[in-house]
């Protein structure tokens, strides 16, 4: 049973196969044509042959049906030159030949069985009633019959009728044989096209067979060398697809390595930091006075607040990106009451940061969100607004519409981002401006957290900057979730 399953798959596999569809292609059209073009010839020359059969029996009939009428044969029925002359035709047919006279009776049968006797025939009645030259072919029996009227050339009367019944064995046979031969060479062609198939069906696919390589290639690792397989446009264009997933595959393991090794720096500090004011106490025993230890155990405290933060934002970043358990929720919101709500939460923030807060909904907009998690990456946004800004500086959240998406853009009077950094700010633990970096606490964080949120909502983010002018980021949300 295994072994029949086996074969099962393994025929499936090969019936869906593009080889075998090449072949079946070319095999088809190589053998449909030729069994084709042999029905053809073998019906045109047995449709030939029989027209020039039924013409030359036609005209000889023809002329001895006038012979007879000019010797005035049906009244003297002793002419021996005549008689020698219809039992030679008849044998040069190999067939048989009916004189009938005016009565219907027949008064010559070179066969010598129906003198005498009466025929009544359809062909015979339409011919003596002056129907021209008749013939009817009996494909059964192999015979063909001809009627030809035994006309008076001085009154036109018809006398009689000329009957002629030739066999067609002859045709039959060269018939058969044609088909025979026929048939040997369509097996020929048939075997000749099958070699060819087959080989085309390899040929043509050998491209096909590299990239299948090159992509098996993935299994043992990037590969650094660049496969090309110029032989079809399409080939190229896979290799083309393949190579630029590569890169991105590339891309997602050095970001991968970068992530693991920013994390373990983040996580690696705050640890040093507490170990060193630990040992310090340590070594100072009993010298150490409570007000230092009260500041070194603030430090401590401190570093383990920045410890923990790394590892809430971390875990947010976990939940956005597809953790089932906070899977989206989405349901109608006012967007400008969820806007008002997070800053008012950020004023005192931005109250101590001397940056002034704005906000302007250019119309009402209602949509289908996560309130917990867009309101997390709006908030990030303008968080950062005002950590990054000048004193005396100003954020602004807008809020408008179209037909399709919520617009929500967040500008600020900022220090701004450089431009090499703009396609870098999304990525985890990444802050461009290193001498602000170290004096803003963060953990470089909260964009990547906020665009995979804006995503989780199938929008887009877009950010503009100018160095020491200031930032805008850009939100677009559809109105109704597509999920």
């Amino acid at each position: 049973m295994k072994a029949l399953l086996s074969r099962f798959f393994y025929n499936s596999r090969l019936i869906h196969s593009l080889r075998f569809r090449i072949f079946m292609i070319v095999l088809l059209i190589g053998i449909i044509p030729s069994a084709i073009m042999r029905f053809m010839m073998v019906r045109s020359y047995e449709s030939r042959a029989m027209t020039q059969k039924i013409s030359e029996v036609t005209s000889q009939a023809a002329i001895l049906a006038a012979h007879l009428a000019r010797t005035d044969y049906l009244t003297q029925r002793d002419d021996i030159v005549i008689d020698d002359e219809l039992t030679q035709t008849s044998n040069l047919y190999d067939g048989r030949i009916l004189v009938i006279d005016s009565s219907y009776r027949i008064i010559k049968d070179t066969y010598n069985k129906s003198q005498g006797k009466y025929i009544v025939s359809s062909e015979v009645i339409s011919c003596m009633n002056g129907s021209r030259n008749m013939s009817n072919l009996d494909d059964v029996n192999n015979y063909l019959d001809v009627t030809v009227p035994i006309t008076d050339e001085s009154t036109g009367d018809i006398k009689g009728v000329f009957l002629v019944s030739a066999t067609t064995d002859g045709i039959k046979s060269n018939v058969q044989l044609m088909q025979h031969r026929a048939a040997t060479i369509q097996v020929i062609i048939a075997l000749l096209v099958t070699l060819i198939a087959y080989a085309l069906s390899r040929t043509l696919l050998r491209p096909f067979n590299k990239v299948i390589k090159a992509v098996d290639s993935v299994k043992e690792g990037f590969g650094a060398e660049s496969i090309e397989v110029p032989d079809y446009t399409e080939t190229k264009d896979i290799m083309d697809a393949f190579h630029h997933l590569l890169g991105r595959m590339h891309e997602v393991d050095d970001s991968r390595e970068e992530f693991v090794a920013n994390v373990s720096h983040e996580l690696k500090t705050p640890l040093a930091s507490m170990k060193v004011l630990a040992d310090s106490l340590i070594q100072g025993g009993d010298s150490v006075d409570a007000e230092t230890y009260r500041e070194f155990l603030l430090d401590i405290a401190s570093e383990v607040d920045r410890e923990n933060k790394i590892i809430n934002d971390l875990l947010s970043q976990v939940k956005v990106e597809g953790n089932e358990e906070a899977a989206p929720s989405f349901e109608m919101h006012d967007l400008s009451d969820m806007l008002q709500t997070i800053l008012k939460t950020l004023t005192p923030i931005a109250d101590e940061a001397g940056v002034e807060l704005f906000f302007e909904e250019k119309t009402v907009v209602n949509a289908e969100v996560d309130e917990v998690k867009l309101s997390l990456a709006i908030m990030n946004l303008v968080e950062n607004a005002i950590k990054y800004n000048k004193e005396d500086g100003w954020v602004r959240v807008t809020l408008d519409s179209d037909t399709a998406f919520a617009i929500i853009t967040v500008s600020d009077s900022g220090i701004g981002i450089p431009e090499e950094s703009l396609n870098r700010i999304y990525d985890r633990f990444y802050r461009g401006d290193k001498s602000h970096s170290q004096e803003i606490d963060g953990t470089g964080l909260g964009l990547s957290i906020t665009r995979n949120a804006i995503l989780m909502h199938r929008g887009a983010i877009k950010a503009a900057s100018i160095v020491g002018e200031g930032t805008t980021f850009t939100v677009k949300i559809p109105l109704r979730a597509e999920i």
